[in-house]
């Protein structure tokens, strides 16, 4: 039942990617909780209609939900050391910003390209 790369898989393959930015960009308070909501949705709409689809939305979620880990380690770094922290995480927080909408940009065009995107940095949870 996969139709492989079709020009309806591919929109869908984009879509979950530019949906989650545009998500977790609204919600930029959760550090990505957003982007993770909207590509755990498609995931669970279409992994059984489509293994392309299923593989862009499981690679969405799993990089937002890595971006929403990493900032919570950033926010907890710098509480411990009352402040001082921000030091090293307000630069490493404007690198994982553009990494993360560079990197997010790349799934999208690979989706509507109908070609697999995997992101670094990223802890895979679903597949």
């Amino acid at each position: 039942m996969d139709n492989l790369n079709s020009a309806q898989d591919g929109k869908w393959a984009g879509g979950v990617h530019v949906g989650a930015l545009v998500l977790a960009l609204v919600t930029s308070w959760s550090a990505g909780v957003g982007g993770m909501v909207a590509a755990f949705v498609v995931w669970l709409i279409k992994k059984d209609e489509s293994a392309f689809i299923r593989r862009h939305a499981a690679e969405a979620f799993n990089f937002n939900f890595s971006m929403f880990i990493y900032t919570l380690v950033g926010v907890f770094f710098s509480l411990v050391t009352l402040g001082l922290g921000l030091i090293v995480t307000v630069p490493i927080a404007v690198v994982l910003a553009v990494v993360w909408i560079w990197c997010t940009v790349q799934g999208a065009m690979a989706g509507f390209d109908g070609r697999d995107y995997r992101y670094p940095v990223t802890m895979r949870l679903l597949s």
